[in-house]
């Protein structure tokens, strides 16, 4: 029996609206909004409002209440539309996926959360010891990621700083068996430097509120954040969070992942350095570097467990090799000494999460899988990767990150838009056609070869100490200027917001965006002293030397020139699109109602732009035009084999029909 909603709720599914406008639109979506209905369909499309608020929507009671229903019985909710994942992934064996998109602040973290929650829940119904355990170990990685992951930021006090999409593998019963995680662009930035009012990394402010006495003096530190220049700016930032009480969280959920004793304490170590770097100075002397704080250098050795006459020599000096084999040593500037120290900070962070991502996927990942035995290995990825971002400093990351949600509004387009309307049109089905903005555009702007802005600013990256920030401007300009959605202040002189030679725009699908190119380039080339990376493989520390394998290389072997940070970046998200495109996609579309996170204002300007450029009008549109429920006619034909068998042969023909039956046993 169907559960329906009164009318005081509005739509339940903005496809019945009477009359589709953005006005219409957004009406339905305040009134829900107002009476807590947080979600609304768009056929099979959840659109989710972040209600800023705790609401009984969620538990074991409310997970009964929507196990094995078909999606339109009960209510909208987020367990529905797993629910109906997994009915697919399990009744037809078909690989099926989730894509959580909206803004940051919008709630995809805890959506991907309560997702991942409602598969553990209506899983292993015998309660197999060993499915238990996997189930555990997935819901446990997700507060290890987060911890080391996510951070407060001046929208959303717990804003993931990397994009990460899940695998859940099942057996042919429909229990999870593993899965493996990809994580993308973790923002290592954030290390070093935080906008006002933000926080660094969750894990380090755990460490200092968490860690006992006895841990924090093992590891030379003091209990206050303020004591640390990469994490006073954030000491003061009112994030609501109980640091104290998720460091034991996280502790509990890495021991309960296989973490040994010694990988914990080098984890904590890890972050130690970081913290102790940030207090690290350079003062001139004689056109040289020199350390300022030897004592903090002593630390930072004991840490990593070398001498400290190493340490400092590794800060002080870079090892280059020519040519010819000759090996000679450089001295630093102060301002090259810094640039080292930043690198360095930000790529032990990094080192560090892949570390622990890496360690997470080598404990989830399917044991003993014998598809002649087990059956098909189906599985449900869940994507929930950072939404777009305009802030008032946009740089190197918030392009990628945007240029990311090109690529996934892109594929929404081609399987939601375009193909839905191809298909009626390849049937015969009388149709009319929903006009909707095609984003390839922008992505072929950022992304094409030869011409796109990432070919370009890998071009200024090979041209060493040639090409400057003003360069790549001038360049872009020289490339770009005719295409209509990149501009610059000397493209548009009575554009004021922009400087000469320092800001280009994009008009994004999601609206325009000014980038300060100051440190594109450096932040492209990612470089790191290969001094350091022999400092770290050096470490008697175990744990430490197998994040730094490359350490062992001699300085003067040649290497090829690595990839770009921007490269890398294009290339991962292309797989990424690649991976979701042979799965069944369901869609939950996240919007922020207001940027004060109150549970009370509906801001219909702020929700009317996200309305826009998540094309949710034109998906009401195509649904509401087209049939509700599709299915191949063989597909259809096999689940009702009993009573259409004379159907079948009609239409396949005896022979045909005998084939097509040996094919599906």
């Amino acid at each position: 029996m169907a559960e329906q909603e009164s009318l005081e709720y509005g739509k339940a599914d903005f496809v019945l609206l009477d009359n589709l406008t953005t006005e219409e639109f957004l009406v339905n979506l305040k009134v829900r909004f107002d009476k807590n209905r947080i979600y609304t369909y768009i056929g099979e499309v959840v659109v989710s409002v972040n209600p800023y608020q705790q609401i009984d929507l969620y538990g074991r009671d409310m997970i009964e209440h929507y196990k094995g229903r078909e999606l339109y019985e009960r209510p909208p909710h987020l367990y529905a539309i797993a629910d109906a994942a997994y009915k697919a992934m399990k009744r037809r064996a078909k690989d099926t996926c989730i894509v959580i998109s909206g803004e940051s602040g919008a709630g995809k973290t805890e959506a991907s959360k309560y997702i991942m929650q409602y598969i553990a829940a209506i899983t292993n119904p015998t309660q197999r010891v060993e499915v238990e355990s996997v189930k555990n170990i997935l819901l446990k990685s997700n507060c290890i990621l987060e911890a080391f992951g996510n951070a407060k930021t001046n929208r959303n006090d717990n804003s993931s700083r990397f994009g990460k999409y899940m695998d859940i593998n099942f057996d042919f019963k429909g229990d999870p068996t593993g899965g493996h995680i990809n994580n993308y662009l973790l923002e290592k930035s954030r290390v070093i430097v935080q906008q006002k009012g933000e926080r660094n990394f969750h894990s380090f402010y755990q460490l200092l509120q968490g860690g006992s006495d006895e841990l924090l003096q093992s590891l030379h530190l003091q209990r206050h954040a303020v004591e640390y220049a990469f994490t006073r700016d954030g000491a003061t930032a009112n994030a609501g969070i109980n640091d104290k009480a998720n460091f034991k969280m996280v502790l509990n959920a890495m021991e309960v992942l296989g973490f040994s004793d010694k990988e914990i304490a080098t984890i904590y170590k890890v972050l130690a350095i970081i913290l102790h770097l940030g207090n690290l100075s350079f003062i001139t002397e004689n056109d040289t570097a020199s350390i300022s704080d030897d004592y903090l250098i002593s630390q930072i050795a004991e840490i990593i467990m070398t001498e400290p006459d190493i340490v400092r020599k590794t800060f002080l000096h870079r090892t280059v090799a020519p040519g010819g084999g000759e090996v000679i040593e450089k001295q630093h500037t102060p301002q090259e000494a810094m640039y080292g120290r930043d690198a360095f900070a930000k790529a032990i962070y990094e080192r560090l999460f892949c570390w622990i991502v890496g360690h997470i996927n080598t404990v989830i990942a399917v044991k003993g899988y014998n598809p002649r035995i087990h059956g098909k290995n189906t599985v449900i990825g869940v994507l929930d990767i950072y939404g777009f971002e305009i802030f008032d400093s946009n740089s190197f990351e918030q392009f990628c990150i945007n240029y990311c949600n090109e690529k996934l509004q892109q594929l929404f387009i081609e399987l939601i838009l375009r193909q839905e309307q191809a298909e009626y049109q390849r049937e015969g089905i009388e149709w009319q056609h929903v006009d909707y903005f095609n984003n390839q555009i922008i992505v072929d702007l950022v992304e094409q070869p030869h011409k796109g802005i990432i070919a370009i600013l890998d071009e200024a990256c090979m041209n060493v100490g040639k090409v400057t920030d003003t360069i790549l401007v001038d360049t872009m300009n020289a490339k770009l200027g005719k295409h209509a959605h990149y501009t610059s202040r000397k493209l548009s002189p009575t554009v004021k917001e922009m400087e000469f030679n320092k800001h280009f725009r994009i008009k994004h699908y999601a609206g325009q965006v000014t980038y300060s190119v100051e440190g594109f380039i450096d932040k492209n080339k990612d470089t790191l002293y290969q001094d350091f990376k022999r400092l770290m493989y050096n470490s008697v520390n175990p744990v430490l030397k197998d994040m730094w394998p490359e350490g062992e290389m001699c300085i003067t072997e040649v290497t090829k020139r690595p990839l770009t940070a921007a490269t890398l970046f294009r290339n991962s998200m292309i797989a990424l699109v690649v991976n979701l495109e042979c799965k069944e996609p369901y869609y939950v579309r996240c919007i922020k109602p207001n940027d004060q996170k109150s549970p009370a204002l509906f801001d219909y300007e702020r929700c009317r732009h996200q309305v826009e450029y998540l094309g949710l009008l034109e998906n009401v549109r195509v649904r509401r035009a087209g049939f509700a429920y599709r299915q191949p006619y063989h597909r259809f034909l096999l689940r009702r084999n009993i009573t259409w068998y004379q159907e079948w042969k009609k239409v396949l023909g005896v022979e045909e029909t005998a084939k097509f039956c040996c094919a599906q046993e």
